[in-house]
């Protein structure tokens, strides 16, 4: 740990940790769990998963993408307590795919799904912020789906919001949203004394204030638009409300079943997000995947032991971090210790929170994943980059987020395979001692698929032109092709065509020694 970077980690931390609390409640809440559930796996996620995990920026908790496997578990498997054995069952199968390496899967998604899903995951916080920053809080905090559990969707919440606005949180809001651009300006940024300061911090004391400001005035706001943290009796009554697993048998196929789709989908979330966290790393730090999904693991044993829900990295809360300026993963522990002091000691402070103010941050964050710029620099790659990057933003905002990074891979995928169907190779301009010559260069891989663009190139070749077919970038060449150029090698000396093959020798000794052996092969059979 570096003793300069705690100027930007705690800061950073403070704002982490008023963005989880309501998201953790929130989708505690929608996973048909104990509130104190989803407190719980935010300091977990927060403490044990940032010691264990090597991420520098990267924020775990209980993620909107397993709430309807967690709601559906609960009620299949009997109980919140029967299913918190499928959690702890869970982890220790992300463990074991950490130690057989299956992390490996989070560097075959290309960058242009990566960076679609980044900016999709901007639109909809900007989407289903709006609501909350107009005091509308029929979704609950962290909610990512297009298809909502209220029976709206995100476009249609926007239009049934108006018919509930609450003008003391469109105020907090609106006042909240201008201290983060002030806070965001050069005229801040140029002052030492006042660039330290955390905006989203100042924003969330201001809007305190004026909520208690608006009481018994028209401009109240209400309960229901505030951060609301289960208030304890004493220490001693919250250990004795946190739940234990219930044993069940493991040869119970629904316990085996429940902890395999948890740990297969929060597996590849946290991958996702992991890989997208990297991207918008400043320092462009490269995480381990096999020791994410290790600590996820342990995460995921804790957090079913003392009651938590699953737990994966999130991309709201680590986006969070990473532009409030976090450095090191000590923001996102301490992120969890505060979680955990604020859980004991002082939930009443916290619920003076009004949930429009924490929205306006949102905003902000999703603003900065889904800017002009990068839209422009994706568009700036070309077809290949930008479609995949169109498809995957649309995708997930108009479904969820593995279905989206499925559609942009699948995209992307095609669009790599129809340039090498249709570019297997390139043609440049040469020069040498007997004057000038074009050279055909091959790529890597050249398949059956390209024969029609082979075939077709080399027939359009006028005569008395001198053509050198050039495989040294080439791994590996069909044995079509090779017959094609070998048909070639036969009929250019009718066209006058000085055709030189280099570079693909060892491919053709490797026909040849085929050919050779099915003629051995033949005459074995024809002694029998």
């Amino acid at each position: 740990m570096n003793i300069k970077d705690l100027k930007y980690d705690l800061p950073a931390s403070v704002v982490v940790f008023l963005v989880a609390i309501p998201l953790c409640l929130g989708i505690a809440l929608a996973s048909g769990a104990p509130l104190i559930a989803g407190l719980i796996s935010g300091l977990v996620g927060g403490i044990v998963v940032g010691l264990v995990s090597k991420s520098a920026l990267g924020v775990s908790g209980p993620a909107a993408g397993l709430v309807a496997i967690v709601l559906t578990a609960i009620s299949t498997m009997g109980g919140y307590e029967r299913f918190l054995m499928a959690v702890v069952l869970s982890g220790i199968i992300q463990i074991i795919f950490g130690l057989f390496r299956a992390g490996i899967i989070a560097y075959y998604v290309p960058s242009s799904v990566i960076k679609g899903m980044l900016s999709a995951i901007g639109v909809i916080i900007i989407l289903k912020q709006i609501p909350h920053a107009f005091g509308y809080d029929a979704d609950y905090e962290g909610d990512l789906s297009f298809q909502q559990a209220d029976g709206h969707n995100t476009f249609t919440e926007l239009r049934h919001m108006l018919d509930a606005i609450s003008p003391g949180a469109m105020i907090v809001a609106g006042i909240s949203l201008l201290i983060l651009i002030l806070f965001e300006s050069k005229w801040i940024k140029e002052k030492p004394s006042l660039r330290l300061i955390p905006g989203p911090l100042v924003a969330v004391i201001v809007s305190v204030i004026l909520g208690l400001a608006f009481q018994g005035t028209g401009l109240e706001i209400s309960a229901d638009h505030m951060v609301s943290i289960p208030i304890p009796d004493s220490f001693e009554g919250l250990i004795s409300s946190l739940t234990h697993p219930e044993w069940v048998p493991l040869t119970d196929g629904l316990l085996w079943t429940t902890a395999l789709t948890i740990a297969v989908v929060g597996s590849i979330e946290t991958l996702l997000c992991l890989e997208a966290a990297d991207k918008l790393d400043p320092l462009r730090r490269v995480t381990p995947a096999n020791r994410e999904l290790i600590a996820q693991g342990t995460g995921n044993i804790m957090s079913g032991l003392i009651g938590g829900l699953p737990i994966t990295q999130v991309i709201v809360r680590s986006s969070a971090n990473i532009q409030s300026g976090g450095r090191t993963k000590v923001s996102t522990i301490t992120h969890g210790a505060l979680i955990l002091v604020a859980t004991i000691f002082i939930p009443q402070l916290i619920n003076l929170v009004p949930l429009a103010s924490l929205a306006a941050i949102l905003i902000l964050v999703g603003y900065k994943l889904v800017r002009i710029s990068i839209i422009r620099s994706m568009y700036n790659r070309g077809r290949t980059g930008f479609v995949p990057y169109v498809v995957t933003l649309l995708a997930i905002v108009f479904t969820d987020l593995l279905t989206g990074i499925i559609i942009g891979s699948i995209t992307a995928i095609f669009f790599i395979l129809y340039d090498n169907f249709i570019t297997p190779f390139h043609l440049e301009k040469s020069r040498d001692d007997k004057g000038e010559f074009v050279r055909m260069v091959f790529g890597e891989d050249v398949t059956f698929l390209n024969k029609a663009a082979v075939m077709r190139t080399l027939n359009e070749f006028p005569e008395n032109t001198r053509v050198v077919v050039d495989g040294s970038k080439t791994i590996h060449v069909d044995h079509d092709i090779m017959e094609i150029l070998h048909d070639f090698e036969i009929n250019a000396e009718m066209k006058h065509i000085d055709l030189k093959v280099v570079h693909l020798e060892e491919h053709k000794s490797r026909r040849v020694e085929r050919q050779r052996a099915r003629d051995v092969d033949h005459l074995n059979l024809d002694s029998l």
